[in-house]
């Protein structure tokens, strides 16, 4: 078949046939937007989801702060760090087109597209490669993009799909490097895919890196030539990712003030699992996601015996596969496919990169001849193989022999039909797209299903959000105080999704230093401490001035919660402003008790913490782990203790998994199994007198409870206190996109201090910000009516310089490179000439044209174009 010379013909295809697999089985799964099934799984609901509402509403001048400084979670973060690593990527913007309670069909929307994009970037990568018929590079194209990896794993993570995108077109820079070609838009292609998503983007060069080793070891002999391509090469990644410095040092950075997530050790899986992930229809969260469809495989396993490939050429490019596959099984190879670091989820992110090397090879394969007899029985023995191995795995359904047969029928019958002219050729493509399509479908609806058996899920916007929503926008009051949109969550990231300004926040980037300080006032988290959770405390209310509270059911879409009826309400508190004015001298720091710890950000007395005695349910005492915990099991236990008359009763037991009632009061839900889980501290009602405080405490899991466990807060005090915050605090407060300006009471003397966390890059005054237990503060000025504070991201200035210097070198190359061509066509007598590089290689293309009649070659391969004066 003739080749086909427009490669946007081949583009096109790869993106039709992704799209069209991709939405079929979603819609086979009755999954969002085709069916009542919810997509939103694991992180995609409870973090991506919500940052993309985040920029929609930055989109719409609808956000509290700006790209520096998001004062809507955790009670004031840095933002620009979560931007870089989740949101720069081109397509994100395009939620700003649909409506804002539509996000999650527009965060669908552009997963698709950027599965299509890559279909599109990697069949025209195909042909630069090598030339080929179109069709063949439009169906591995989206062989590639419908990897399991994209599917699977990739589709709710939409930040990773910047790097299948990335992969492709960082081989055509390599391309462009290794040529000579393109010295400007090549830096400037690695800076947006490095921007877009640096994690991915940084596995996509190691993959892109290799490609170019093989194509300078298959496709040259002559070292300086070699030698020239790769000084383009490095200089090109150089000069794209000092482009890219502005995002991309403020995100290390984020990581580096970010609380530390969970430590893990590599793994390796077992083989048999890792083959039975190459075939359809699996599904496993600890294995390489490597599906590709019987088809390229079966290419890609002829590669070895097509002999119309040169040797030097099918042997390097199985080497490259192959190593690539063990890397991904070593643990020095693993951590630097991952940055020098096992990940908490997936160990293997970098499959994608592989599954690129499979669809080239399959290509390369193809490219020079359709395989013979001898090719096809050799690579359908490496793909029977395969899935012989893949037998030994549990990881097999009843579903995957089933589609590998009718996969692999349909694949040889293809290659079969496919030289017998043209009408079978059409027969022939239809046969392979089909299956490929076929197969990616039905593994794309059983990961579907899958994921929600095995992993959390969320619902999309709907009334719940919607109810939400209304109550925190008539509460609102920002920033005379804040609005806390509840304790009751619908996701981590409540604030983001439903507005106002709480303490609830999940990121990559949550901040130490916010973590560490809600745990000392008895916070809560999950995910090890990186989502931290909004703590319905009065006094914590008045420390952050929080001003209104949403109060509503439990989230009746999580099977585990109880059934709730209680309606949706706002309470409001009197609250002191943002900044208040503390007297000289530094305070207490932080103790274990967070009670205490509690009073001394507050800056009075307002609790009373008794002596407390925990026995169990026959009356025994219960054992001291030492001197600060009780010890319990499975069971129920008796809490005891006296608090003054009136006061309010509250229960701090961060370790303890089960539930808590006082009396004859409302039952209180427990979640503690630190470190993973720490349970905040909790309201269980009015107490105290004459008669003892008694709490029954049921544990489901081994845990522990604190002796100081008990809290008995006087209102009447915490009234007073608040007070005092106010006459003492600014009397006026301006918050900016990146800052605060606060007005004080003339004569005023101390420590400014405002209610939020004092991470890095805070500075007031013109000098760095200091902190207050964890808040950040400055001295009053001497004479001063105002403290003024701003924000800058840490690394902000360090990545403009960068950017500015590489902005500078990529303008020096483009006049060198303008006065060059210049000076050459001035020059007289300059002649082009042609240097044979590969000669051996030639002379079997040749006997093999003489023998078989037209086929699609590359002269790339074979000439060097040079021009000489």
């Amino acid at each position: 078949m003739p080749t086909f010379p427009r490669r946007p013909a081949a583009a096109g295809l790869a993106a039709l046939i992704t799209v069209v697999t991709v939405c079929a089985g979603d819609a086979a799964a009755r999954s969002f937007p085709f069916g009542p099934h919810t997509r939103s799984v694991n992180d995609l609901g409870n973090q991506f989801v919500p940052f993309h509402i985040r920029l929609w509403d930055l989109l719409h001048e609808n956000a509290d702060g700006g790209l520096f400084l998001n004062w809507s979670s955790g009670y004031g973060t840095s933002f620009l760090p979560d931007l870089g690593t989740y949101l720069t990527s081109p397509f994100a913007l395009l939620v700003g087109v649909f409506p804002r309670d539509r996000i999650d069909l527009a965060v669908y929307v552009l997963t698709v597209l950027k599965m299509a994009s890559a279909a599109a970037a990697m069949a025209c990568l195909l042909p630069t490669l090598r030339s080929g018929r179109w069709w063949v590079a439009g169906m591995l194209g989206s062989a590639y993009a419908l990897c399991g990896w994209s599917v699977v794993e990739a589709s709710y993570n939409p930040m990773w799909l910047d790097g299948l995108i990335a992969l492709p077109l960082l081989c055509l820079a390599g391309e462009w490097a290794r040529t000579g070609r393109h010295r400007i838009a090549a830096p400037l292609l690695v800076a947006v895919v490095w921007a877009a998503n640096f994690y991915t983007a940084y596995m996509a060069t190691l993959g892109a890196a290799l490609v170019l080793a093989v194509r300078l070891f298959t496709e040259r002999e002559d070292r300086r030539a070699v030698g020239r391509g790769l000084m383009r090469a490095v200089r090109t990644v150089g000069l794209g990712i000092g482009l890219a410095a502005p995002v991309l040092i403020p995100v290390y950075l984020g990581t580096k003030h970010a609380y530390p997530g969970w430590d893990r050790t590599f793994a390796p899986a077992a083989w048999p699992d890792v083959l039975a992930r190459l075939l359809p229809g699996t599904y496993s969260f600890f294995t390489p996601a490597l599906f590709l469809g019987t088809g390229t495989l079966l290419l890609a396993g002829a590669l070895v015996f097509q002999r119309s490939v040169p040797r030097r050429e099918r042997w390097a490019w199985a080497a490259l596969v192959a190593g690539v596959a063990l890397s991904l099984q070593w643990r020095p190879t693993h951590l630097l496919w991952h940055v020098f670091a096992t990940p908490n989820g997936s160990p293997y992110r970098q499959t994608f990169v592989l599954a690129g090397l499979v669809v080239i090879a399959a290509w390369i394969s193809v490219s020079y001849d359709w395989p013979g007899w001898r090719a096809l029985l050799g690579g359908g023995a490496v793909v029977v193989l395969i899935a012989a191995g893949a037998g030994f795995s549990s990881l097999v359904t009843r579903w995957t022999y089933p589609l590998f047969a009718a996969g692999l029928v349909a694949a040889m019958g293809a290659l079969l039909l496919v030289g017998r002219g043209r009408r079978f050729a059409v027969l022939a493509a239809v046969l392979l797209i089909g299956a490929q399509a076929g197969q990616a479908a039905a593994t794309t609806a059983f990961a579907d299903r899958q994921k929600l058996n095995l992993l959390d899920d969320y619902a999309p916007w709907g009334e719940r959000q919607r109810i939400q929503a209304a109550a925190v926008a008539g509460a609102d009051g920002w920033p005379r105080y804040r609005t806390d949109p509840g304790r009751e969550q619908t996701t981590a990231n409540d604030p983001l999704l439903v507005g106002g300004q709480g303490a609830a926040y999940y990121s990559s980037h949550t901040p130490a230093v916010l973590t560490r300080t809600l745990r000392a006032l008895g916070g809560g988290w999950t995910s090890g401490g990186r989502a931290v959770q909004s703590l319905d405390n009065p006094v914590t209310d008045a420390i952050f001035s929080v001003g209104a509270r949403v109060r509503g059911p439990r989230d009746p879409y999580q099977v585990w919660n109880a059934p709730d009826d209680r309606p949706v309400t706002v309470s409001r508190e009197e609250a002191p402003p943002l900044v208040t004015v503390r007297p000289p001298g530094g305070p207490v720091p932080y103790g274990r008790s967070p009670y205490r710890n509690q009073e001394k950000l507050l800056g009075s007395r307002v609790y009373t913490v008794p002596t407390t005695r925990l026995r169990t349910a026959d009356g025994g005492t219960a054992p001291d782990r030492g001197a600060y915990d009780y010890r319990v099991g499975r069971g129920t236990y008796t809490l005891t203790a006296r608090c003054p008359a009136a006061s309010e009763a509250y229960l701090w037991t961060p370790d303890l998994f089960g539930s808590a009632r006082l009396g004859a009061g409302p039952e209180v839900e427990l979640k503690g199994q630190l470190p993973a889980r720490r349970a905040p501290i909790k309201r269980l009602g009015t107490a105290g007198g004459s008669a003892p405080v008694v709490v029954t405490l049921t544990s489901v899991r081994e845990g522990t409870v604190p002796h100081e466990a008990l809290g008995c807060l006087d209102r009447a005090r915490l009234t007073s206190a608040v007070a005092g915050l106010k006459h003492t605090g600014a009397t006026a407060v301006h918050v900016t996109t990146d800052g605060i300006r606060a007005e004080l009471p003339l004569g005023s003397t101390g420590t400014a201090v405002i209610a939020a966390p004092r991470i890095a890059g805070w500075s007031c005054q013109g000098r760095p910000a200091d902190s207050y237990l964890g808040l950040v503060s400055t001295p009053v000025p001497a004479r001063g009516a105002f403290v003024e504070c701003t924000f800058r991201p840490p690394g902000l200035r360090a990545g403009t310089a960068v950017g500015a210097g590489a902005v500078l070198a990529l303008l020096a190359t483009g006049v060198w490179t303008r006065r060059r061509r210049r000076d050459l066509e001035r020059a007289p007598g300059k002649l082009p000439t042609f240097t044979m590089v590969t000669t051996g290689a030639m002379t079997k293309r040749i006997d093999r044209l003489e023998r078989n009649g037209p086929a699609p070659i590359s002269t790339s391969a074979c000439l060097t174009h040079q021009t000489q004066p």
